[in-house]
């Protein structure tokens, strides 16, 4: 049994020098990143067997690319090579009042030319036990829609259960009416859905009932299990006090209707790209070796909220400091 990932891996370039903009850079500091690839990373970290499925050019970028995956113990088996170039985004981190800024240059990237013949899927998912796709690679081109939801349509016939982060990217889409076309039909085929009342707000037209942001994702929850269907949901919960400073914690809605609340923090943030990545795999990491939901949701609150703490979209914390983190600050309970 494992975890299948599928979607793209990009180029990510941040200005070297601490606080320094893109503009006035001179220097580039160079890894790789992207929603899927960040949450097989870090499964593969905590000692998960799990595959990443993606295309990449078949150059120096798109084998460094490869590379890294494999340095976090990710099957790269079924990375296909050919198209021209690797997909690139450029990350100023934000300070105090100044927010952070992304620029992406990933139109005609390799995995935008995939065709439905690509992947063998019955063959990629054959006894795993989870995939994880996001909203964010269907928006780069038809066949990567089409491909998405082919995907996860076949997951669910073959009895691999589904995990699915809408990630709206606003600069990826047309618009959000364009986004729900390709949501809905991945949403009926969905047993975890991921992410947060912003998601709801931007693509569905949800308007957040409460006066706080702990209460307007409660609101939004029960919201989506009428909306969207799918009666298991995992949001994450942030207070923006600043760029620099916020509160964190999650939440988990099990199919009995129960909700829990996970632990809270206040971080100092070094680079928040990849913390809502680090989420989902602490929670896939823990459903995934049969904890209880609690602590599924405990470990995976820990880890958003460490992840803060990193610089670069890879979280490479152990289950052991996660943990540890998690057992210092308890104080998740079931909300309803």
């Amino acid at each position: 049994m494992g975890f299948v990932t599928f979607g793209e891996i990009l180029l990510r370039l941040t200005p070297s020098e601490r606080g320094c903009k893109i503009g006035s850079s001179n220097y580039m500091e160079m890894n790789f990143a992207g929603s899927e690839s960040n949450v097989a990373s870090s499964l593969g970290v905590l000692g998960n067997s799990v595959q990443f499925v993606t295309k990449l050019p078949d150059n120096d970028l798109g084998r460094a690319a490869s590379g890294s995956l494999l340095s976090y113990g990710v099957n790269v088996d079924n990375i296909r090579f050919g198209g021209n170039r690797i997909g690139i985004y450029f990350i100023e981190v934000g300070s105090s009042i100044r927010p952070s800024k992304v620029i992406y240059d990933r139109k005609d990237s390799a995995i935008s030319t995939i065709s439905n013949q690509e992947f063998d899927w019955t063959q990629i998912l054959v006894d795993k036990e989870w995939l994880f796709i996001s909203g964010i690679t269907p928006a780069l081109s038809e066949n990567c829609a089409m491909e998405t939801i082919r995907v996860a349509e076949m997951a669910h016939k073959l009895g691999v259960k589904v995990a699915f982060d809408p990630n709206f990217r606003r600069t990826l889409w047309s618009s959000s009416s364009e986004a729900r076309k390709v949501y809905l039909p991945i949403l009926e085929n969905t047993d975890l859905l991921l992410g947060n009342y912003g998601m709801l707000q931007d693509v569905f037209g949800y308007q957040p009932k409460g006066k706080d942001t702990m209460e307007k994702s409660l609101d939004a929850i029960e919201e989506a299990v009428g909306l969207l269907g799918v009666s298991n949901i995992a949001f994450t919960v942030r207070d923006h006090f600043s760029a620099s400073k916020n509160r964190l914690s999650g939440l988990l809605r099990r199919d009995n209707g129960e909700i829990l609340s996970g632990p809270s923090y206040e971080v100092a943030i070094t680079d928040r790209f990849g913390t809502g990545d680090s989420f989902a795999a602490g929670l896939l990491h823990g459903l995934g070796n049969q904890w209880d939901a609690q602590k599924s949701l405990d470990f995976a609150t820990a880890a958003f909220a460490l992840k803060h703490t990193i610089k670069g979209d890879q979280h490479t914390s152990s289950e052991a400091e996660i943990t540890s983190i998690m057992n210092g600050n308890i104080q998740g309970h079931v909300l309803r």
